[in-house]
């Protein structure tokens, strides 16, 4: 019987407040991982989702920092390490939020900030994390949160597109680079994705959107969740440089 098992193993998860990256932390703890909360501003939901996860018997700590920021990073694994031990899991799910419009009319400072989150944030992470699982000699996962925009490249998405392209440049090479080291790197690109916010709403449905998914609905934050587990366990142990839709065939990868 397969079964996603992350017993001894420490994942961050940046971002790990929001929409997506809440529902993450519940899965790679409820599946035996130790978890660093990483937030900026919502320490309220960061500490409550540390009481969550150790309700479920697994260790946690929630740090603040900003990810666009080496010495914030930095300062996050020296946290990890003193509380918790080296982490092996690494998932950048954070992003900077921004009002879409068109290219002619986006500031230049929303290309700067979603470079910034997107690109820096995964070249930061490499930097500091990376080197901790090549000499614990056991492997790692990097998994970076991508998005079905970035094959879709829509009106008013240049910024954020830009930024996930250029991400998913990173991941290519980053997955060359240190599969010697059994740490592999993949990328999960969700749809739009039904949270708890929809629900608290009740704007789970869209007609118009589900009717381009094959699968004719939105997808859950948990099948999200769900997508970055398999990555982070041994069951994926032969898969890297993947990207990964998760959007019900919405955006279908070529060969």
């Amino acid at each position: 019987m397969l079964n996603i098992d992350l017993s001894g193993r420490i994942a961050l998860v940046t971002g790990a407040t929001g929409d997506l990256g809440r529902v993450m932390v519940r899965t790679l703890a409820g599946c035996g991982a130790d978890i660093v909360i990483h937030y900026l501003n919502n320490a309220g939901k960061a500490e409550e989702l540390k009481r969550e996860v150790e309700e479920l018997g697994r260790r946690a700590i929630a740090v603040k920092g900003n990810v666009t920021e080496q010495a914030d990073i930095e300062r996050i694994k020296a946290e990890a390490e003193a509380q918790l031990g080296t982490v092996d899991i690494v998932v950048a799910n954070a992003v900077i939020q921004y009002q879409w419009t068109s290219v002619l009319e986006q500031s230049a400072d929303d290309y700067t900030s979603q470079f910034e989150s997107c690109v820096m944030q995964s070249v930061y992470l490499a930097k500091t994390f990376v080197p901790g699982m090549i000499a614990r000699g056991q492997g790692g996962r990097f998994i970076g949160i991508n998005t079905e925009c970035a094959m879709q490249n829509f009106s008013t998405q240049s910024a954020y597109v830009a930024g996930k392209r250029g991400m998913d440049g990173v991941y290519r090479v980053l997955a060359k680079e240190v599969g010697e080291h059994q740490i592999t790197v993949n990328q999960v690109a969700p749809g739009w994705t039904i949270s708890d916010r929809d629900r608290a709403t009740q704007t789970e449905r869209n007609a118009q959107y589900e009717s381009t998914v094959p699968l004719k609905r939105r997808g859950t934050d948990q099948e999200i969740a769900n997508t970055v587990a398999f990555l982070a366990s041994d069951l994926s142990s032969f898969i890297t440089g993947a990207f990964i839709p998760v959007n019900g065939g919405n955006v279908m990868p070529t060969i």
